[in-house]
């Protein structure tokens, strides 16, 4: 049987960064430049800050009540009814964003690499190896997260400072952007890109020191962010502003525009979508295993997968609903900065009311039914 208790807190951090890092990655400074121009890095900084805020407001959640995850401790704070409403938009959501990446990763492969397979193929295939993967222990779970972590973080950073030979920093200035257009509407779109961090509601409870949650947290976000923050700056130091808006993923146009000293590969666009799948299946993984375990916790049943297959159906159909890539993007923008309230308005209302109400979980140590 599986111990009660067996993440460690580095492994809660790799959990955080591989599934953060995903998809949302090749149209990420797209979505920056357009907010601000030039100022597209400050808008990523500002975008991980208010993500940090909604992360720490989970994490003090979880260490705050640090048996039960969030579908559990919500029905002790607002009430049964309520909390079975917030867990089943939450379960609704992460649904539908595990669709969306996964359209979304069909879209780039048959557009970048295999141009004659047809899209629903591709997203069949990353589901169903999702799906595959979810039907394992929470324990499992984390030990895949932990071995692709630096799978994910290293090649990336070798290909982004690979990229700076080609920088120009005038091309940065000014920071704050020339004449900013959606600033706060920028931040939103890429803070929604992070909310994949909302995993650790379900981690906490089987965390072997609940509370090193705090400290996996800010490790795992300053990681992640700093990631997007680099990505974006090293785009636009390359690109420039006004190149990167006629690009739909500048990310792997870097990649491209890339090359290994003396030439040793002209490219690196290979590489880099080799990495890019790894990260799009952690991050599905993260999504789906948070969505089956969630509905299996609403429910009151001991496994959860038997709603591994069960759902699956439902989110290829989702997957399948936006008409092209240009609907798509539409699509995930509007449904990103919905979610990006729930993810974070959510759980501040159950800090919130869990403070005035003095609710508190059992302390890590005292006996607790898991």
């Amino acid at each position: 049987m599986e111990h009660p208790r067996s993440i460690t807190a580095i492994q809660t951090a790799s959990i955080l960064v591989s599934t953060i890092i995903g998809v949302g990655v090749l149209p990420l400074p797209l979505f920056a430049v357009e907010a601000a121009d030039s100022g597209g890095p400050l808008v990523t900084l500002v975008a991980v800050l208010l993500s940090f805020a909604g992360l720490s407001i989970i994490t003090v959640l979880g260490m705050r009540f640090p048996h039960q995850s969030i579908v559990e401790y919500s029905e002790q704070v607002i009430g049964k009814w309520p909390a079975w409403i917030g867990s089943m938009l939450i379960i609704a959501f992460f649904a539908v964003l595990t669709s969306l990446t996964a359209r979304e990763f069909g879209e780039v492969v048959v557009t970048s690499v295999l141009k004659k397979t047809p899209v629903e193929i591709t997203v069949i295939v990353m589901l169903l190896l999702a799906a595959i993967s979810t039907r394992n222990s929470i324990a499992t779970f984390s030990y895949i997260h932990f071995f692709y972590f630096p799978l994910l973080l290293w090649p990336a950073l070798f290909i982004v400072a690979l990229s700076l030979k080609n920088a120009d920093v005038l091309n940065l200035q000014p920071i704050w952007g020339n004449k900013p257009k959606d600033f706060l509407g920028g931040v939103i779109t890429i803070a929604a890109l992070l909310q994949g961090s909302f995993i650790l509601t379900i981690v906490i409870p089987r965390m072997r020191r609940p509370e090193k949650a705090m400290i996996s947290s800010l490790i795992g976000l300053t990681i992640a962010g700093g990631l997007y923050v680099i990505i974006v700056a090293a785009t636009v130091s390359v690109f420039g502003a006004e190149e990167i808006k006629q690009l739909l993923w500048p990310t792997l146009e870097l990649a491209k525009a890339t090359s290994l000293p003396a030439n040793v590969l002209e490219r690196l666009d290979a590489a880099f979508l080799a990495v890019w799948v790894t990260a799009v299946f952690t991050t599905l993984l993260s999504s789906y295993f948070l969505t089956i375990y969630a509905l299996r916790q609403l429910l009151r049943l001991q496994e959860h997968k038997m709603f591994a297959f069960f759902l699956l159906p439902f989110v290829f159909v989702m997957a399948m609903l936006p008409q092209n890539i240009v609907n798509m993007y539409d699509i995930i923008e509007i449904v990103g900065r919905i979610g990006l309230f729930l993810t974070i308005g959510y759980p501040a209302l159950l800090l919130l009311v869990s403070i005035l109400r003095g609710k508190r979980g059992k302390r890590h140590g005292e006996s607790s039914s898991l």
